[in-house]
């Protein structure tokens, strides 16, 4: 019972101690946390406003195959055909991983000349509505690289992915597909290419499978004298002309656009106050404990 009496006042003595410790040296950690509320402010401005651009997408109703998916499902992988009747929701959930693998955004990158605009920015002349670059690394003019050595492929997709923003409601399946960038008129044009890019894409994949399929079944059609093996044949042709003819004849192949994305009037990044905020809390505690380490390594030397 003593003891415990004993350890409960010991707790006591070693608050008080460090209360005091605290108020001994408020000074010192005043001085601390305003500096490092003033870095943070500067920090702050010192970091260039980024914009981000963002569309809203629905998965496209998928009609290619229809019924014959279930009907003739078996018979077609085994003839290595596809009939599409994944649906629309697994079709776009396959095109949201193409989007940001290295083969699309190789293509995408070297189509649209991006690499400057991805790599060697400096800043948006909000007045001019142009990209200032780097002079250091790139010169729009010549359209060469300054720097030791032009990006690489791989350098260029993390820069690509770090800027691209992808969310998918899991109970609608519908699509938010973002860019951020220093521009706001580019933010919105790499979005609007992106999401064009990818369903054409997806409709160029289609239409080749399409008529890959159809060659093999007319192959099997004329190796073949079974008259309702002939008849299978001849819907699988049939299913896959229709998936050829709607990937052809509809633009928005598999994600169509509810809500298109606009040149974005207010800065996405940096949120200044929250930098601020974090900046003072983290100035405050590492004034504390500077303060509580510097007592008690003066106290042990004593």
């Amino acid at each position: 019972m003593m003891s415990d009496l004993h350890e409960n006042y010991d707790d006591e003595i070693d608050l008080r101690e460090l209360f005091s410790v605290l108020w001994e040296s408020k000074t010192t950690i005043m001085v601390i946390t305003v500096m490092a509320a003033l870095l943070s402010v500067v920090i702050s401005l010192s970091m260039p406003n980024k914009y981000k651009s963002e569309t809203l997408l629905a998965p496209a109703v998928d009609d290619g195959g229809g019924g014959l998916a279930g009907q003739f499902g078996g018979l077609a992988s085994l003839a290595g055909v596809s009939l599409g009747g994944g649906g629309a929701t697994d079709k776009a959930t396959y095109a949201l991983e193409v989007i940001e693998s290295r083969q699309f955004v190789s293509r995408f990158v070297a189509k649209y000349d991006l690499k400057p605009a991805l790599m060697a920015v400096d800043y948006w002349d909000r007045q001019s509505g142009e990209l200032v670059f780097d002079d250091d690394v790139y010169d729009p003019k010549t359209k060469k690289w300054l720097s030791d050595e032009e990006p690489s492929d791989q350098e260029v997709h993390e820069a690509y992915l770090g800027a691209l923003t992808i969310s998918q409601d899991a109970k609608t399946g519908f699509v938010s597909l973002g860019f951020l960038h220093l521009s706001p008129v580019f933010a919105k044009q790499i979005t609007e290419w992106a999401v064009a890019d990818l369903n054409e894409a997806m409709r160029q994949k289609d239409i080749a499978e399409a008529e890959s399929s159809i060659a093999y079944l007319q192959q099997q059609i004329q190796a073949t004298s079974l008259a309702e093996l002939r008849k299978v044949f001849y819907s699988l042709i049939q299913a896959q002309t229709e998936t050829m003819m709607l990937a052809k004849v509809r633009a928005e192949y598999v994600f169509e656009t509810l809500d298109p994305a606009v040149v974005p009037e207010e800065k996405s990044e940096p949120k200044r106050a929250i930098i601020c905020i974090l900046g003072t809390l983290l100035g405050g505690m590492l004034s504390v404990l500077f303060v509580l380490v510097r007592h008690y390594w003066q106290k042990q030397e004593d």
